[in-house]
């Protein structure tokens, strides 16, 4: 599954679509376009200017787990993460900055998950996480967001794994 093979996200200024699920509005800045991500778009996205999103479900599965850190522990977060990831023998993952240095995304590689259990195995990591420091991530994808929720903005500088 290509993350843009029939849409992409791109961030606006207001709100563009309300969005009603599981008892709860929410307010969506991001809109869908219906079209493939193109180069220039990526370049525009790295120049900071557009912000670019990728769905993460397709057909109510993913590629991908996200765990997305945001705060000023977030050397500690990347150590962290690093070797819990270590200890699970997980290799296929990646770890990139985000819009800023307190911001950091890891992407980890998964065989086409239902949305359930990816959901079930990012809690496990989540829970693992929470031992050693305050909870200031997010998980990704997750059942009790809306598909429109589920979606990553693309990374800007990749870090070192060091695996």
């Amino acid at each position: 599954m290509d993350l843009f093979d029939a849409c992409y996200y791109i961030k606006r200024q207001a709100i563009v679509e309300e969005i009603p699920f599981d008892n709860r509005t929410f307010y969506a800045k991001f809109e869908c376009i219906h079209e493939p991500l193109t180069p220039l778009l990526v370049k525009q996205h790295q120049d900071r200017y557009y912000t670019i999103a990728a769905p993460l479900l397709k057909d109510n599965h993913t590629n991908y787990l996200v765990i997305e850190y945001k705060g000023e522990e977030h050397q500690r977060f990347y150590h962290l993460v690093k070797h819990l990831f270590k200890t699970l023998q997980m290799t296929n993952y990646h770890i990139y900055e985000g819009k800023d240095s307190e911001r950091l995304q890891v992407f980890i590689e998964v065989s086409n998950l239902s949305l359930e259990e990816a959901t079930k195995q990012l809690q496990v990591l989540s829970d693992a996480l929470k031992e050693k420091m305050t909870e200031k991530w997010k998980c990704l994808p997750s059942s009790a967001l809306p598909e429109a929720y589920n979606i990553v903005t693309l990374p800007y500088n990749k870090l070192p794994n060091d695996r």
